[in-house]
C-alpha cells in the first residue's frame, strides 16, 4: 500500500486540507482520509485528479511546426492541411509510430493527463497493402503505452471511403482502409493487444465519421459486440455537414441523432458546426463531446456552442488530436476564450458554486472518465488512482487556495506547474518531468532526423 499526503486536495466534496491517498498493489485508490500521517510515501501540497486526453493521433505530433506555410492556394484550410498530412504518412514505418507515441504519451503525461485515448486509424503499409500482422500498428501503440506508462484506451478506426459518395480512398488515406469484415478481425487482434497490457488498459471502436464509413457501415459497426466507448468525429467543418446533407438529406448531427443508437458509451468529437436544436438534442443522449481547442483553432474548425452544451447537461472531455501542442493547461483555455469571444462575455462558464477553472477540471474529469470507458475522474475509493500534483511554489500559484488555484493553473500556468503525475498508481512524472524523459525524447530526435524534411 502506498500511501501519499497531499496538503489540500480536490475531493468529490471540495476542497479538503491534510488528505491522504491510499493505493493499492493494482493502481486503485483503497482509501481516502483526512489525516496526516507521520511517515507518508510521497508528500504534494496540491492534490488533484488527473483527467484523460480524451482525442489524439499520435502519429501527427511529429507533424508539428511543418505545416505553418501557404501553399499555392490563397485559401488555406484543413482541407489543405489534410493533403499534407497523407503525404506526410506515407513515410511512416511501424517504429516510428511507437516512438512518436511514446513521446506523445510522455508530453501527455508531464501536461498532466494520465489517460491517452487513441483515435487509431494508421493501419496498412503505404499502398494499402496490410502487414502480414493485421493489427500491427495497434501493436505498436500499446508498446509506445507499455514504454511511457501511461493509461490507455485504444480505438481502432474504421474508414472505407473518401466521401458520402463512397467513392474509393485516395492516396494516402488508402493506409487507413478496410472493409467491414477485415476491420473485424483487426479489432479482435488489437483487443488482445490491448489485454496485455496493464490492466487499467481498454479498447472502443471509432466509425471515423459518417462520411467514411457509411450507413451500412455503421449498423454493421454496432454488431460486432464490443462493450467498450464508441467515439467518432461529427460536424467538424462546414463542407462536410455540406455533403452529409446533400448525400443523405440531413446534417450530420440530425441523422445521427435520427438513425444511431446514441448514449452514454458515444463521444462526438469537435461539433463545431452544430445548430441549437442540434446541440441541445445531442447533450440530451447522455454522449460526451471530445473538444480539442488548440487544434481546432489550428484548422479553423469554429467554435463550439459550450454554453449551450452545458446547459442542457451535455457532458465534455478534452483532447489533443493532432497533437500540435500538447498542454492541458493551454486546452482549458484556449475553450473558455472561445466561448468568450463567441458570446462577448467574460468568465461565462463559471457558476455561483464554481470558478471557471474548477468547473473546466471538474467537467473534463468526468467526462473523459466516460469518454474512456475508465473508472477514474475523482479521487475516491475503488477509482484507478490517476493523479496529478501542482507545484505550489510557483510565482502564479504561492499562497493561493481553493478555486483560485484552479483559476491561475488554467488562466496564467502552464506545464511547469505539473510537478506529480500517477497514472493508474504509476508514478510517472517526478519533479516535473518523465521518468524515462531521456530515453524517450532521444528515440523520438532519431526518428526526426530519419524522417527529415517528410512534407
Amino acid at each position: 500500500m502506498t500511501k501519499l499526503h497531499a496538503k489540500q486536495a480536490l475531493l468529490p466534496g471540495g476542497w479538503t486540507q491534510d488528505v491522504t491517498v491510499e493505493i493499492d498493489e493494482t493502481g486503485r485508490i483503497a482509501g481516502v482520509s483526512e489525516t496526516a500521517p507521520a511517515s507518508p510515501d510521497h508528500q504534494v501540497e496540491i492534490l488533484l485528479p488527473a483527467p484523460v486526453n480524451a482525442h489524439s493521433h499520435a502519429f501527427q505530433r511529429a507533424m508539428a511546426g511543418l505545416t505553418e506555410r501557404r501553399g499555392p492556394n490563397p485559401n488555406d484550410t484543413f482541407w489543405t492541411w489534410r493533403q499534407l498530412m497523407f503525404r506526410f504518412l506515407d513515410r511512416l514505418t511501424p517504429q516510428h509510430v511507437e516512438t512518436i507515441a511514446a513521446f506523445v504519451q510522455m508530453e501527455m503525461l508531464e501536461a498532466g493527463f494520465a489517460t491517452n485515448v487513441e483515435f487509431h486509424y494508421l493501419h496498412h503499409q503505404p499502398g494499402g497493402m496490410p502487414y502480414d500482422n493485421l493489427a500491427e500498428m495497434s501493436e505498436r501503440i500499446v508498446a509506445a503505452a507499455k514504454r511511457s506508462g501511461i493509461g490507455l484506451t485504444l480505438l481502432p478506426v474504421h474508414y472505407q471511403f473518401g466521401g458520402c459518395d463512397q467513392r474509393p480512398l485516395g492516396d494516402g488515406q488508402i493506409r487507413f482502409g478496410n472493409d467491414v469484415d477485415r476491420f473485424a478481425r483487426l479489432l479482435e487482434d488489437a483487443g488482445s493487444a490491448v489485454k496485455d497490457l496493464a490492466p487499467d488498459s481498454n479498447i472502443g471502436i471509432a466509425p471515423h465519421s459518417l462520411r467514411a464509413v457509411g450507413a451500412d457501415g455503421l449498423e454493421a459497426l454496432m454488431g460486432l459486440g464490443t462493450n467498450g466507448p464508441i467515439h467518432m468525429h461529427l460536424a467538424e467543418q462546414i463542407a462536410e455537414v455540406d455533403e452529409v446533407e446533400e448525400a443523405w438529406g440531413k446534417r450530420p448531427t440530425e441523422w445521427t441523432l435520427d438513425n444511431l443508437p446514441i448514449d452514454d458509451r458515444w463521444c462526438m468529437i469537435h461539433c463545431t458546426q452544430m445548430l441549437p436544436h442540434e446541440t441541445e438534442g445531442l447533450a440530451r443522449t447522455g454522449a460526451v463531446v471530445g473538444l480539442c481547442p488548440i487544434t481546432e483553432s489550428s484548422l479553423g474548425d469554429g467554435t463550439f456552442d459550450g454554453l449551450r452544451w452545458l446547459d442542457a447537461g451535455g457532458k465534455i472531455a478534452v483532447g489533443s488530436d493532432s497533437n500540435i501542442r500538447i498542454s492541458l493547461s493551454e486546452e482549458l483555455r484556449t475553450l473558455d476564450y472561445s466561448q468568450r469571444l463567441r458570446d462577448r462575455s467574460r468568465a461565462a462558464l463559471a457558476t455561483s458554486e464554481k470558478s471557471t477553472g474548477r468547473r473546466l477540471l471538474d467537467e473534463i474529469c468526468l467526462g473523459g472518465a466516460q469518454a474512456a470507458g475508465r473508472q477514474t475522474g475523482t479521487i475516491a475509493e475503488g477509482n484507478w488512482a490517476d493523479l496529478m500534483a501542482l507545484d505550489a511554489n510557483h510565482v502564479d500559484l504561492d499562497g493561493k487556495a481553493g478555486d483560485v488555484l484552479l483559476d491561475s493553473y488554467v488562466f496564467a500556468g502552464d506545464d511547469r506547474m505539473v510537478r506529480d503525475v500517477w497514472a493508474a498508481g504509476r508514478h510517472m512524472v517526478c519533479d516535473g518531468q518523465h521518468v524515462d524523459r531521456d530515453e524517450l525524447v532521444n528515440g523520438y530526435r532519431e526518428t526526426m532526423r530519419d524522417l527529415g524534411d517528410a512534407i
